[in-house]
């Protein structure tokens, strides 16, 4: 359930925060907001129904945040559109519970949508907790294989990170959105739950004409899966995978890359079941499988999308890494 958003002048950023038992992590996300140099913002947290004491910690500690309470665990893309509804800023920036920005970070990711009118969402640079010098994320890069990636991956943060640019996407643990973004393409796609959600909006938003900017100066460290991993994620990560690229990827990609894509696949079934013992590859295989009943649905989703397509050929492929 979404509270009501209240009258009154709305701040530049509203700053999303989805948490599920996370208490333990909200104390340090929350001391770096207040750091930050960039003041004109609100915070949204929105609780997928914790059964730690995260809402009465936010009710003794940080009652200027604006608290959004689901009824049931819902998962990860329910909990972000959720708290898309409850903003009210012009701008939107998510933030991962057990990610803690720089005191640069939003004013960063505000003037570089200030200074680029013709960018509609900006990534952050994103790295390890367990080793700074390492980066999780430099935007995101897609494969013509069909398959995502982070761009910088466990590489040093050296001199090649240090310069903006424009990727294919955001990764949503720290990312800034126009609010017209969200209102043209709607929001995260909920069928999907969890993991990928991100690079499906990245390629929807893509597809509608909106780019995005990679910004070096809006650095976060991100406590990698200190709320999520497992076998869980593995079996939707490899469920997600195949369908976002038969929801987003055009016909011309799909006519000359199919090869590369079923390739992929099928290697990652071979590694699952030369694995197979393990937890983690038994549930990727898995993933795989449910994918193909999900078909049908992702092709009525890939219709709608691929008919609004306003993004060129040439400028598709471009984004194919």
């Amino acid at each position: 359930m979404t509270e009501t958003v209240e009258a009154g002048t709305a701040p530049r950023w509203s700053v999303v925060i989805p948490t599920w038992n996370g208490r333990h992590l909200l104390s340090e996300v929350f001391e770096a907001l207040d750091r930050q140099t960039f003041s004109d913002f609100e915070v949204v947290v929105v609780d997928d129904s914790s059964d730690d004491d995260t809402v009465a910690w936010l009710g003794a500690n940080r009652p200027a945040a604006r608290l959004v309470r689901l009824r049931r665990r819902r998962a990860f893309a329910f909990a972000l559109n959720r708290g898309l509804e409850a903003a009210r800023g012009a701008f939107v920036a998510l933030l991962n519970n057990d990610a803690v920005p720089d005191p640069e970070w939003l004013a960063a990711l505000d003037a570089a949508l200030e200074d680029h009118p013709e960018i509609s969402f900006v990534a952050s640079r994103i790295v390890l907790q367990a080793d700074p010098t390492r980066l999780h994320a430099a935007g995101d890069l897609y494969g013509a294989d069909g398959l995502p990636g982070n761009r910088g991956v466990w590489e040093s943060d050296g001199p090649r990170f240090a310069m903006a640019r424009e990727v294919f996407g955001a990764c949503a643990a720290a990312a800034g959105y126009r609010r017209r973004l969200f209102d043209e393409i709607g929001g995260f796609d909920e069928d999907l739950v969890m993991y990928c959600e991100d690079v499906d909006l990245s390629w929807r938003a893509q597809l509608a004409g909106h780019r995005c900017l990679y910004v070096p100066a809006a650095r976060v460290v991100h406590r990698l899966r200190s709320t999520g991993g497992g076998a869980f994620e593995s079996y939707l990560v490899s469920r997600n995978r195949p369908l976002v690229a038969l929801m987003n990827l055009p016909g011309f990609v799909w006519r000359q890359e199919w090869w590369r894509i079923l390739r992929a696949q099928l290697r990652l079934a071979a590694e699952a079941l030369w694995n197979f013992r393990g937890k983690a590859a038994r549930a990727s295989l898995a993933g795989q499988f449910a994918a193909i009943a999900l078909l049908a649905r992702a092709g009525r989703k890939r219709r709608r999308r691929q008919r609004n397509r306003r993004a060129s050929e040439a400028y598709i492929w471009s984004l194919l890494d």
